[in-house]
């Protein structure tokens, strides 16, 4: 499993796995994308490049969540696939390579807008798999 919906009444509530925190990262990217659109039907067309600072991973994942969702709703960027690099030096840094295409709503087939992830219901644990969970609100 590398990510599921679980039951909420109003919102998007998501768990993600991973073998490593970088893979649960990336399968959280995924699962936001598929989220908003059908992440299938994008290309690898283009490249961009993220990079993102954090006090702690609860915040870092946050910062996360909320870049992607600017990527795709505001920027207009339909991710394909995310390759993501940790490092942590007193902070957590996350920099993650993407790949897609400018977004286009009928071949992207738009689901959900999503408005902001949320620390309500965020949970990191770092046992094998990794395993988080956090909220979108919709």
């Amino acid at each position: 499993m590398a990510y599921r919906d679980l039951e909420h009444m109003t919102d998007a509530f998501i768990e993600v796995a991973g073998n490593t925190l970088e893979e649960a990262f990336e399968n959280a990217g995924i699962s936001v994308v598929d989220t908003m659109i059908d992440i299938n039907s994008v290309e690898e067309k283009r490249h961009k490049k993220i990079e993102i600072v954090a006090k702690d991973l609860n915040n870092l994942l946050y910062n996360w969540l909320e870049e992607i969702i600017i990527l795709t709703i505001t920027e207009g960027f339909a991710t394909r696939r995310f390759s993501v690099t940790l490092t942590k030096n007193g902070e957590y840094s996350l920099v993650a390579n993407i790949d897609g295409e400018e977004i286009d709503f009928k071949k992207h087939h738009f689901k959900l807008e999503i408005k902001s992830p949320t620390f309500h219901l965020m949970e990191i644990k770092q046992e094998k798999p990794i395993m988080m969970r956090f909220l979108l609100d919709l």
